[in-house]
């Protein structure tokens, strides 16, 4: 499945489009290495995902092409999430 898609299916990211955006600013890594929204992942990889000023680790458990609100949360388990703090 295509890294953008699973994004929006798994509610990571609630917009594809967003989901595309954020990919093709290099702002996404499967296994160590930069990926773009058309990458395929696959059940077992870890993806890290740089928003503003929060990184999100997650493992890939289970992929499906939909899913419903509450099964969404099924389809990854959160490794690590930190947040960066603003000094202004």
């Amino acid at each position: 499945m295509r890294l953008d898609k699973y994004l929006k299916v798994s509610r990571i990211i609630k917009r594809r489009s967003v989901a595309k955006e954020i990919a093709d600013k290099d702002r996404i890594l499967i296994n160590g290495k930069t990926a773009k929204s058309s990458s395929k992942v696959a059940v077992g990889d870890k993806l890290t995902i740089h928003f503003g000023n929060k990184t999100m680790k997650v493992s890939i458990d289970e992929i499906k092409d939909t899913t419903k609100k509450d099964e969404a949360k099924d389809l990854y388990s959160v490794i690590e999430e930190t947040y960066k703090q603003s000094y202004e």
